[in-house]
């Protein structure tokens, strides 16, 4: 916990140090480019920093460090940690990124209790008196941050790359980088087509389409590629690699069901979004499947009907929720949660990974899957 902590502070402190000097660049363009500062480290500010975590145990995993050898000391034989803190952190911008976006396709007011970044936008565009619709002013704006927030993630994993001396092992993390933000973004286009299209599918592929959607919008993105990213970066081998995949993708299914679980039924004190967000949104999640598959034609039709009413009202939010419950498929998804932690924490019994990492990272699942936000 500690060493999670320690880690956290310089990754912050990373991503602090990187957002300054790039706020000088912007500055020196204009002065009205400061919002685009502000709401950036607002965004990059706290966090669970998951990413940044499975980044660094995934480089621990492979560093061939003894037990009880701490990284962090100041001794003169402790490992030179600039490149993994710059490429935790280049993962932190990146998921910034892609939260920003996030919330412009779903329409989002807040994250993390905090107004979401066009809505920021759209605050600035009202209390500044200026001409034109806010809210549009302020999708605009939001996504050419996200777009800057993604260039600037792909700056700083340049720069913890050229810290390396291996460069097989850059290019590695390269790869892998590049891989997750393709895969991320088709899982992305999978979850919104799903929002529209599923009446054109058959009743038995929902299931399927839903885990496809899991699988690649986040489990990889969320657990298996930070992993393995931070494995690449420390000169893995294709078997400690195969170890980490093996390990991360039923994990990152389990951290993504637990997700839509708390999507429908969080409490919004603590997740910073309003409960049953999802349920306005439209989300066809894994949940969503089994709920359908449990219930008559009748309350079927009706959930069909309510969900992705963006004016969900409190009582019917409460009837989704009682609905889904009744169904039986919140215990099969709290059973497949179980399950997938199992797969993933057995692979860490004789994975070929440092004694010390399997221990962490069998921690780590029992946090990500059992988290309140």
């Amino acid at each position: 916990m500690a060493e999670s902590t320690r880690l956290a502070d310089l990754v912050q402190t990373r991503i602090d140090e990187f957002v300054s000097d790039r706020s000088s660049i912007l500055s020196s363009i204009s002065e009205e480019l400061t919002p685009l500062v502000e709401i950036s480290r607002r965004f990059l500010s706290g966090g669970k920093r998951f990413r940044a975590l499975f980044a660094y145990w995934g480089w621990q995993s492979v560093s061939g460090e003894p037990d009880g050898f701490d990284p962090f000391s100041d001794e003169s034989d402790a490992p030179d940690l600039s490149a993994v803190v710059a490429v935790a952190a280049a993962l932190e911008i990146f998921h910034a990124a892609a939260l920003v976006h996030d919330d412009i396709i779903d329409n989002s007011d807040t994250r993390r209790g905090a107004p979401s970044a066009h809505r920021s936008f759209e605050t600035l565009h009202r209390e500044s008196g200026w001409a034109g619709d806010g809210a549009e002013f302020g999708r605009a704006a939001a996504i050419l941050h996200g777009d800057l927030l993604l260039g600037w993630s792909d700056e700083l994993l340049d720069e913890a790359l050229d810290l390396l001396p291996d460069r097989e092992s850059a290019r590695r993390t390269r790869l892998e980088f590049n891989r997750m933000r393709t895969e991320v973004t088709g899982g992305q286009y999978l979850d919104i087509l799903e929002e529209r299209a599923w009446p054109t599918r058959s009743e038995d592929e929902m299931r399927s389409r839903a885990e496809v959607v899991i699988t690649f919008k986040s489990a990889k993105y969320s657990v298996l590629a930070p992993l393995v990213i931070g494995a690449a970066l420390g000169g893995g081998t294709d078997e400690q690699l195969a170890a980490l995949r093996t390990f991360g993708l039923p994990l990152g299914i389990a951290y993504q069901l637990r997700d839509d679980l708390l999507g429908v039924f969080g409490d919004e004190q603590v997740t910073g979004k309003p409960s049953g967000d999802d349920l306005r949104e439209g989300k066809r999640t894994m949940l969503i499947a089994m709920a359908r598959e449990r219930i008559g034609p009748g309350p079927r039709r009706l959930l069909d009907e309510l969900l992705g009413d963006p004016e969900l009202d409190v009582d019917q939010i409460r009837l989704l929720q009682s609905t889904i419950t009744a169904s039986g498929a919140v215990d099969e998804m709290e059973a497949l949660i179980a399950r997938q932690v199992v797969r993933a924490t057995t692979v860490m019994t004789d994975a070929p990974l440092t004694r010390r990492s399997r221990r962490e990272l069998a921690l780590l699942a029992e946090t990500v899957t059992r988290r309140a936000s």
